[in-house]
């Protein structure tokens, strides 16, 4: 069992084998490397649910998702109002939920001096890597539940704590990752809309995460993730670089030419003259009031979760955060 105790350890290295031959492969391929913050008392029950019960609404997400095997595609936001930490992880270890506790360098600054740490080795270790913007959230997910297909915009990676977890990784090109499913990502913010074909799989890397593994992968990378039968407990990191940024403006450039003019914008450069122009373009975009309201009608709260055992999802009337 995790220890239950609130006390950071701080360890000398947060990595145990972040080597030259994995700082050379950092961000150029998947990979798996051993950490330490499954250690921490930082991510015991008892510190996760007094982090739930202090929670700001606007940083956490509680999400019914499917459970492997069921043969059925869930994924709808609710919220955890009235319940207490601990019941929330009871809920959670019944079955069916995914809780995301985004942002937690700011709701605790425990866990911005661990991410912090961790990013110190990384700038030490691999060559030019000058992150910024860090972003740390807590994932705890139920037995046997996925994360459908997907990619993330800045650069991630997938730190295991608790349980264990199998996770896909499938080339950032096309067919796995259409153009237009990044734009539409860049646009909206939803990132489980993308296309999937059984047939991606034979491609995809497989990584198996127990407690103290931490997956990484190149960026935009598509993925998918399956628990194997027992609660998980996950850490996500997030980072930006210049080179991050620039795509990231691109994407919803193009997304804007695509979605409101018709037209098919293929150039990627990260430089010049017609960047210069979609830079521009995407700063405009990001003021108008249809902007926001994309990304807020994309993500509907439509369920309660309930203290009670067997009825843990209560529907209720749409609204948006």
């Amino acid at each position: 069992m995790m220890d239950q105790g609130r006390a950071l350890e701080r360890p000398d290295r947060v990595f145990d084998d972040l080597d030259e031959a994995a700082a050379r492969r950092w961000g150029r391929e998947p990979q798996r490397l051993r950490h330490g913050w499954h250690r921490s008392g930082l991510f015991g029950l008892d510190a996760l649910a007094s982090l739930i019960d202090r929670y700001p609404v606007e940083h956490h997400a509680i999400v019914a998702t499917s459970t492997r095997g069921d043969g059925q595609r869930v994924w709808r936001e609710g919220e955890i109002r009235g319940l207490a930490g601990r019941q929330v992880i009871e809920a959670i270890a019944e079955g069916g939920l995914w809780l995301n506790l985004r942002n937690v360098q700011l709701v605790d600054p425990d866990y911005g001096r661990l991410l912090e740490s961790a990013y110190a080795e990384l700038r030490a270790a691999v060559p030019g890597f000058e992150p910024s913007a860090l972003r740390m959230g807590i994932l705890i997910s139920s037995p046997r539940a996925q994360v459908h297909y997907h990619a993330d915009l800045p650069g991630q990676s997938l730190w295991q704590i608790h349980g264990r977890k199998r996770v896909y990784v499938y080339p950032p090109a096309d067919p796995y990752l259409p153009q237009e499913a990044l734009e539409n990502i860049a646009l909206s913010g939803v990132e489980v809309d993308m296309p999937y074909r059984a047939e991606f799989d034979r491609d995809a890397v497989a990584l198996d995460l127990q407690p103290g593994d931490m997956a990484h992968w190149p960026l935009n990378s598509p993925h998918r993730v399956d628990n194997e039968d027992c609660l998980n407990i996950s850490v996500t990191t997030e980072h930006w670089t210049a080179a991050i940024r620039r795509s990231q403006m691109v994407n919803v450039a193009n997304g804007v030419l695509r979605r409101h003019l018709g037209l098919k914008a293929r150039g990627r450069e990260l430089a010049g003259p017609g960047f210069w122009a979609k830079a521009l373009m995407q700063a405009a975009w990001r003021r108008t009031p249809w902007a926001r309201r994309l990304q807020r009608m994309c993500r509907p709260i439509d369920f309660r979760l309930s203290p009670h055992p067997g009825r843990r999802l209560v529907d209720i009337p749409a609204y948006y955060r």
